[in-house]
C-alpha cells in the first residue's frame, strides 16, 4: 500500500497532472454553477480529450471535475436561488434567504468550507472502506432501497414547520409528478396526457430549474429591486465568519458528511437524496425547526457537507465491483474502461496506484475549489446588488439554455417553464417547495423498489422484518415519525417546569 501511495504521488506531482487537476477543478466549478449542466455533462464532454492521455492524467482531470461540481453549484444556489446541480437544491432553502438578508458572504464561506470538509471525510471513508466495500454494498437489496426511500419521505412530516397540510399537499403532487411515464416494472405508461415526450417521465434537473431558478426570477420581477432586500445591509466582508461557523457547528458537518458518504455508497440513490436527507435530518434534530427555510446557516452546512461527501461514497461500489453509485460515476466508469482499467477486484489488486491517484486528486481538488470560491466570494456576493431588470433576463436565459443543454431536447425547456409557473404559485401562496422536491426525487425509487420487493418475496410482506438492515431502517422510520411528538412533549414539560418555578 505504501508503495502504491508513493507511485500515486509520483504520477500526480508532474506539470501535466497538476495542470489537468487545476483545469478539471475550474471546469467543475463553472459547470456546477451553470444550471442544468453539472459534473455528468462536464465529464461526458471531456471524454474525447482524454483519448491521448495516460490513464492517471485522465483520472486527474475527471477527479478534479467531480470534486468541484457541487461547490460550484452552491454559488448559484445561494446567490440566485438557482441550484447549479440537483443536489444543490437543498442549499437554496436557507442559502438564498441568507443572501436576501445581505449575508451572502457568510453563506458562501460556510458552503465552501462544508463542501471541502465533507469531501475530505468522504475520501477518508473511501480509503477505509475499500477493503470491505463489496460486503457493505451487497447488504442492500430492493427491500432496503424501498425503506430507505420511505425514510426520506418521512422527513416531509417535519420539514415544513407549521405548514403540515400544505406540505402534504405539495408532497402528493410531487409523487404524482414522479410517477409520470413508464412504470419501471410493468412498463405501463401513466399520466402522459398523450404527449410522447412524457413517456420517459419528468426529468429532475429541468423541473428543479423551473421550480427554483425561473420561479424566483418571476417573483423578483414582480417585486422589483435586487436579490438583497436591503442593499445597505449586504455584508460581503463576512466570508471568513462562514468558515468559522462550520467549525463551531462541527456536529452538523460530521453528520451531513456521514449521511452523504452512506447514501453515496448505495447504488442508484445519488447525491440529491443525500443532500435532502441531510437537510431534513438537521431540521428534525434542531431545537428551533421553525427557523429553517428562513436563513439558518446550519441549513447550508448540512446539505453542502453531504454533497461532496457523496463523491467518495459513490466511488466505493464503482471501484469495488463496477456498480456506479451516481450518474457522475457511471460516466466515470466509461473513462476507466476506455483506458483499459476494469473496475472491480482487478483494479483493486492490480492498479492500486491508480486508486490512490484518484483519492489524492479528489482531496486536492476539494481544497482548491474551496480556496477559489473563498477568493472570489467578495465579488460574487455583489451579484445580489444587481437590479432585477438586468438580472432576471440573464438568469432566465442561462437557466433555459441549461435545461436544453442537458439532453438537447426542447421538451425540457417546456418542462422548466411549466414548473416555473408551479414554483411561482407555491411562493405566492406560501406552499413549501422542499416537500414537493423530496417527493419528486424519491417517488420513482420508492415505487420501483416496492414492486421489486413484492416480486422477489411472492407478495409476502414479512420480508421487511426478516432482514437485519430492513429492521434497522424500520426503527429509524419509527423514530423519525415519533420525534416531532417527543419534541413537543419535551417542550411542554419544560414550559410547565419553568411555570412552576
Amino acid at each position: 500500500m505504501f508503495d502504491s501511495v508513493l507511485l500515486a504521488l509520483d504520477n500526480l506531482l508532474t506539470v501535466n497532472s497538476m495542470g489537468f487537476l487545476v483545469m478539471g477543478t475550474c471546469i467543475g466549478l463553472v459547470f456546477g454553477a451553470i444550471p442544468g449542466l453539472g459534473g455528468t455533462t462536464a465529464i461526458a464532454l471531456l471524454i474525447p480529450l482524454t483519448f491521448g492521455m495516460k490513464e492517471f492524467e485522465a483520472i486527474t482531470l475527471m477527479g478534479g471535475v467531480m470534486a468541484a461540481t457541487s461547490t460550484g453549484g452552491s454559488v448559484s444556489a445561494i446567490l440566485l436561488n438557482t441550484p447549479g446541480t440537483a443536489p444543490n437544491a437543498a442549499t437554496t432553502f436557507d442559502g438564498y434567504p441568507l443572501a436576501q438578508q445581505g449575508k451572502a458572504g457568510l453563506a458562501l464561506g460556510a458552503a465552501a468550507t462544508a463542501s471541502a470538509l465533507g469531501g475530505l471525510i468522504g475520501v477518508i471513508t473511501l480509503v477505509a472502506v475499500i477493503p470491505i466495500a463489496k460486503e457493505i454494498v451487497l447488504l442492500f437489496a430492493p427491500p432496503e432501497f424501498f425503506l430507505l426511500a420511505v425514510f426520506g419521505l418521512c422527513a416531509i412530516a417535519v420539514s415544513t414547520g407549521g405548514r403540515l397540510l400544505q406540505g402534504l399537499i405539495t408532497a402528493c403532487v410531487g409523487l404524482i409528478a414522479g410517477f409520470v411515464g413508464y412504470d419501471a416494472v410493468s412498463g405501463e405508461v401513466r399520466y402522459d396526457f398523450g404527449i410522447d415526450f412524457l413517456w420517459d417521465g419528468v426529468k429532475l434537473v429541468p423541473a428543479l430549474i423551473g421550480l427554483f431558478a425561473i420561479a424566483e426570477m418571476i417573483n423578483l420581477s414582480v417585486k422589483g429591486g435586487t436579490v438583497a432586500e436591503n442593499p445597505e445591509m449586504v455584508k460581503i466582508q463576512k466570508i471568513f465568519d462562514g468558515v468559522k461557523v462550520v467549525f463551531k457547528n462541527y456536529p452538523t458537518m460530521l453528520r451531513g458528511s456521514a449521511i452523504g458518504t452512506f447514501i453515496g455508497a448505495v447504488p442508484g440513490v445519488g447525491g440529491t437524496v443525500a443532500a435532502f436527507l441531510s437537510y431534513s435530518t438537521q431540521v428534525q434534530m434542531a431545537k428551533d425547526p421553525e427557523t429553517y427555510g428562513k436563513g439558518n446557516i446550519l441549513g447550508v452546512i448540512a446539505p453542502e457537507s453531504a454533497n461532496n461527501a457523496k463523491d467518495g461514497g459513490s466511488l466505493i461500489p464503482t471501484l469495488a465491483f463496477g456498480i456506479p453509485g451516481s450518474a457522475e460515476t457511471a460516466v466515470f466508469l466509461g473513462v476507466l474502461i476506455l483506458h483499459g482499467l476494469d473496475p472491480g477486484p482487478t483494479i483493486l489488486f492490480e492498479h492500486e496506484d491508480v486508486i490512490f491517484t484518484l483519492i489524492l486528486t479528489l482531496t486536492i481538488s476539494c481544497v482548491l475549489a474551496t480556496l477559489i470560491v473563498l477568493a472570489l466570494a467578495r465579488s460574487l456576493a455583489l451579484l445580489t446588488l444587481i437590479d432585477v431588470h438586468v438580472l432576471v433576463p440573464a438568469v432566465t436565459v442561462v437557466a433555459l439554455v441549461g435545461a436544453y443543454a442537458l439532453n438537447s431536447e426542447i421538451g425540457d425547456v417546456f418542462v422548466a417553464l411549466v414548473f416555473a409557473v408551479v414554483g411561482y404559485w407555491m411562493i405566492r401562496f406560501d406552499y413549501p417547495r422542499v416537500t414537493f422536491t423530496i417527493a419528486l426525487v424519491l417517488g420513482e425509487i420508492t415505487e420501483r423498489s416496492f414492486h421489486q420487493t413484492m416480486l422477489i418475496s411472492d407478495q409476502n410482506w414479512s420480508i421487511f422484518v426478516t432482514r437485519n438492515i430492513s429492521i434497522i431502517l424500520l426503527v429509524l422510520i419509527a423514530a423519525s415519525l415519533s420525534y416531532p411528538s417527543f419534541r413537543r412533549w419535551s417542550k411542554k414539560r419544560r414550559m410547565r417546569r419553568e411555570g412552576a418555578a
